[in-house]
């Protein structure tokens, strides 16, 4: 484990976004860090389906089958002309 030295304004995100996520800011920084190297080693893969594949690694069942919207829901894009 090692100091790593960012922003002041970094800090206070991080701050701010650890609260909301119930997470410390030491845990969310590294969530950030994690899920930023993982985008960027897979830069075809949408931010959700990045999310979805750490989450099944990790044994969490998703309510949903990857592709599946809620009901009511609909894909992007539907119903504009």
């Amino acid at each position: 484990m090692g100091i790593v030295n960012i922003e002041d304004e970094l800090h206070d995100q991080l701050r701010r976004a650890s609260k909301v996520s119930c997470r410390s800011i030491n845990a969310q920084a590294a969530y950030w860090i994690r899920i930023g190297m993982l985008c960027e080693l897979n830069p075809g893969l949408p931010f959700q389906e990045v999310v979805r594949r750490e989450l099944r690694e990790a044994g969490v069942d998703p309510a949903l089958p990857p592709g599946a919207l809620p009901p009511g829901a609909q894909p992007a894009g539907a119903g504009t002309p």
